[in-house]
């Protein structure tokens, strides 16, 4: 039959109103309901990460949307008697070819949504970033074979539309499982998501697929006709399910929404020397690199004449590379701060403060650890103690604005939260007014002691942090 007149006879056609609409409403509205347009295209873009928050509202279309089409065009060739008309003509070429246009619509619900973020965020693909659309789409050939060896054995008027209902089901909900862990891995629909710089690591989107296709393959076999076939159905039947417990095992011990993912490959651009600075070229801000480093230097040249001990690192590097998760920690050689996104959020007058306090945070070093987390209960003299230090060295950079505000956010739990926050104000004036710069610094070091003296002692093995790190991602 030619391509044409087997696709004027095909389901796909005159359901392409349906999935198309389907598709349009997904990615117009669903798809922009949390970003707006604007949100979208003003970055950070990463191809990877555009293309899998693109289809995933759509593998269960697909996949449903496939297996009903199958199922249909199974039946519709078991009731024509096609093998009866044409039986020196192999089962699986008939089928291949009555299949294309079911398998052709399941492909274009997974690849329009991309095509059309990729147009909009006008991003190339590469070939790590489409790792998620392949695997769609070989899975969207497995369910083809399923679904035509359905509509071989069912109605198909019946089984077509429960087919796509349930499967659509069955792929949209695995991402609520939690023991078991492995359907949400295996089930096509990727349960992982990939931030800036990342894309899935093989055995993410290859084992879904190893499942999908060793189904189908094993459903194709028990479907074949020939002589001396049970040997090659109870093989097929043990692969499948070797394949499937193999993956189960292995899916099982990623968690939930922690399928492997590799990190750090965006293209960086890097300026100046000690410190080296470095941003994402891609992150929407790059234009500022040179702004940034002034920044930077300028804030650390201020913190060391005003007496405060900092040790210049070799490399700045931009915090948008890794998600907060899987960054590197940041040493006394290398610092991660998060440049691009600080340099978004400047100012109107162009400065960018988040800069300052970022390297604020980094730079001023206490003798001693504090909690990583203050409760409502904490004793409150060595806050004041350190937190005034801390204050006074971020008026040293010009960045009391944004550390007043974060801390005032924590002293809203205590009951005098208020008088918390005026005591540090005071004492950090009362540093600031000292006649000389010696006696300045003097005042810094002693507050810093008194911060770590004041404080309780803590059990053995408790988790502290050293300064306040950690306020900036």
């Amino acid at each position: 039959m030619k391509f044409r007149a087997l696709l004027r006879s095909s389901a796909a056609l005159w359901t392409a109103p349906v999935w198309s609409g389907i598709v349009a409403f997904y990615f117009f509205y669903a798809l922009h309901f949390e970003d707006s347009y604007e949100e979208v295209i003003g970055g950070p873009l990463w191809a990877a990460q555009q293309v899998a928050r693109a289809l995933n509202y759509f593998y269960a279309f697909a996949y449903g949307i496939t297996l009903g089409l199958a199922t249909w065009e199974g039946g519709r060739l078991k009731h024509d008697r096609v093998w009866d008309l044409a039986p020196s003509r192999a089962r699986w070429h008939v089928a291949v070819q009555a299949l294309a246009p079911a398998v052709g619509a399941g492909w274009a619900i997974l690849l329009l949504p991309v095509v059309m973020r990729l147009v909009e965020t006008r991003l190339l693909p590469t070939p790590t970033s489409v790792l998620p659309l392949v695997m769609g789409m070989g899975i969207v050939c497995a369910y083809a074979v399923v679904g035509c060896v359905l509509g071989h054995v069912a109605p198909r008027a019946i089984a077509a539309p429960i087919a796509t209902a349930a499967t659509y089901y069955m792929i949209n909900k695995s991402s609520a499982y939690s023991d078991p862990l492995w359907p949400r891995h295996l089930s096509g629909q990727l349960d992982t998501s990939v931030a800036f710089g990342e894309h899935y690591s093989p055995a993410t989107v290859l084992l879904p697929f190893l499942v999908a296709a060793a189904v189908a393959a094993a459903v194709a076999t028990w479907w074949s006709r020939g002589p001396r076939r049970l040997p090659l159905r109870l093989l097929a039947t043990a692969a499948a399910l070797a394949i499937f417990v193999l993956s189960a095992r292995t899916a099982s011990g990623w968690g939930i929404a922690n399928g492997p993912v590799s990190a750090g490959h965006a293209p960086v651009r890097c300026t100046g020397t000690a410190p080296r600075v470095c941003m994402a070229e891609t992150g929407g801000a790059i234009e500022r690199l040179e702004d940034v480093r002034t920044e930077v230097t300028g804030s650390l040249e201020k913190l060391r004449a005003a007496g405060v001990d900092v040790t210049v690192p070799s490399t700045v590097t931009d915090g948008l590379l890794y998600r907060s998760s899987s960054r590197p920690r940041s040493t006394t050689s290398t610092w991660w701060l998060p440049l691009t996104a600080q340099a978004d959020a400047a100012g109107s007058d162009g400065r960018i403060e988040g800069v300052r306090y970022a390297v604020l945070l980094d730079s001023v070093t206490f003798p001693c650890s504090f909690p990583t987390t203050i409760t409502s209960d904490a004793p409150t003299a060595w806050i004041v103690n350190r937190d005034a230090a801390m204050l006074w060295a971020a008026y040293t950079v010009d960045a009391q604005d944004p550390y007043l505000h974060w801390r005032a956010g924590e002293y809203a739990q205590f009951a005098n939260g208020p008088e918390v926050l005026a005591k540090v104000k005071e004492r950090a004036a009362k540093g600031r007014s000292l006649p000389t710069a010696a006696q300045r610094t003097a005042w810094f070091e002693q507050e810093k002691a008194k911060a770590c003296r004041q404080m309780p002692k803590r059990p053995a093995g408790s988790q502290a942090t050293a300064g306040s790190q950690g306020a900036v991602s």
